[in-house]
């Protein structure tokens, strides 16, 4: 399949886990990627596994998407690079547990800026260029934007900011040909979930009820959702939140 040949995908988290996987794929379906991380090396390696696929060359670049400017930036080289933009995947996250008594300032911002605040300035550089191709976003969310969740009370906050910061996005432009849509994951076997912090003095019981009867998903099938949704089979798609949870959210 080359569902992607001669467009140009802009991807934030692109340096492990699903935005590793969603690079991977996107070009082994001939998309151009210009890949975005604060993770230098682990961009290096994404780029090499994309290459090995047999596709387009992986364009890489350092960027913390917590800061407008950078996002702008990234944009701007990404379009200079290429001449277009037809994608914007907003999927870098980060994640942690804690009491909500211990959040800190630092825990608390860091968390808004990367998964909240990332997701706006990178859509607010690139829907311009968006308009341009008739181009679509595709913004990583969570099933924890739907379920209260002990622990987790900043994680939660920012996935529910992302679900709506989709959903009004959709709205502002559904008189245009821009799509936006989001993937709301469940647990995914990737570093992120492996490395997790979680508090010592936790009632699992509490946690139990949002882990799922289940195993993980794979980075892997969010890679799939995206694709679909990136792609122009999803035209008729759009300010829809796609569950790839395993069940989590059924009932």
């Amino acid at each position: 399949m080359a569902r992607f040949d001669g467009k140009v995908v802009l991807l934030t988290g692109a340096a492990s886990g699903i935005g590793r996987a969603t690079t991977v794929r996107l070009v082994s379906e001939g998309a151009q990627v210009f890949a975005v991380d604060v993770n230098g090396p682990g961009l290096d390696e994404t780029a090499a596994l994309a290459t090995a696929s047999g596709g387009p060359a992986v364009t890489t670049k350092i960027v913390d998407v917590s800061q407008r400017a950078e996002c702008q930036a990234a944009v701007a080289d990404c379009v200079a690079a290429f001449g277009r933009l037809d994608v914007l995947g907003n999927i870098a996250g980060i994640a942690r547990a804690d009491n909500v008594v211990d959040v800190t300032q630092e825990h608390w911002d860091r968390m808004i800026g990367v998964n909240v605040s990332g997701c706006f300035w990178m859509a607010q550089a690139a829907i311009p260029h968006l308009l341009e191709t008739t181009g679509n976003i595709v913004n990583i969310a969570s099933n924890a934007g739907f379920m209260g969740q002990a622990y987790t009370v900043p994680y939660c906050v920012t996935k529910g900011a992302v679900i709506q910061l989709t959903r009004a996005l959709a709205m502002e432009y559904i008189k245009t040909k821009l799509r936006v849509n989001a993937i709301a994951p469940g647990g995914v076997n990737t570093s992120l979930a492996q490395n997790f912090h979680i508090p010592a003095d936790v009632d699992f019981e509490l946690m139990a009820r949002y882990t799922g009867f289940r195993s993980m998903a794979e980075a892997e099938d969010i890679a799939s959702m995206f694709a679909y949704l990136a792609s122009d089979e999803a035209r008729s798609v759009h300010g829809s939140i796609h569950s790839v949870d395993n069940g989590i959210t059924a009932g």
